[in-house]
């Protein structure tokens, strides 16, 4: 896994790291076009990170949601949400390569403020509220140049695949 070090703390709890795509491709299972982020940066390990969603005029759910006038569904950015929290959790544990899989458990709270369009830079800002074993809680928050889209809170489980 190829990841660009910028600096560690002293108790090397954070890593101020960039995943990249093909990082992340090696921590989470989804593919086109289900995977969601492109990267993920500001990584506090097993606390936080944010992702990164490029919006474009391409994606394949515009050709439906809705052809006039496209908005990104907020379901998907719960989705990338949930993703950039799998990741995190994935890289933190040190189980890259070793086949595991995040499910949804529940979602709480998700609230869509602002309609994500094509030419948006998606901004996926995830906390860990807690964690026991292999389920996780996270918030997380999306934003459009410091503008809140969405936010919601959601439990995972980790599973080997």
């Amino acid at each position: 896994m190829t990841l660009t070090l910028v600096q560690s703390d002293m108790d090397g709890n954070m890593e101020n790291i960039t995943l990249s795509v093909e990082d992340i491709k090696r921590l989470i299972p989804h593919r086109y076009p289900m995977l969601l982020i492109d990267r993920i940066q500001d990584i506090v390990i097993g606390e936080s990170a944010t992702g990164i969603k490029c919006v474009t005029a391409n994606e394949l759910f515009f050709q439906g949601h809705f052809p006039e006038k496209p908005v990104m569904p907020g379901v998907l950015i719960v989705e990338a949400l949930a993703q950039t929290s799998g990741a995190l959790v994935v890289h933190s544990l040190g189980s890259a390569d070793q086949e595991k899989i995040v499910y949804f458990m529940s979602i709480e709270e998700a609230k869509f403020r602002k309609p994500v369009v094509p030419g948006d830079r998606l901004e996926l800002k995830v906390q860990k509220i807690q964690s026991r074993s292999n389920v996780w809680k996270f918030s997380g928050e999306a934003y459009v140049d410091g503008v809140l889209m969405a936010q919601a809170k959601f439990t995972a489980m980790i599973a080997n695949g």
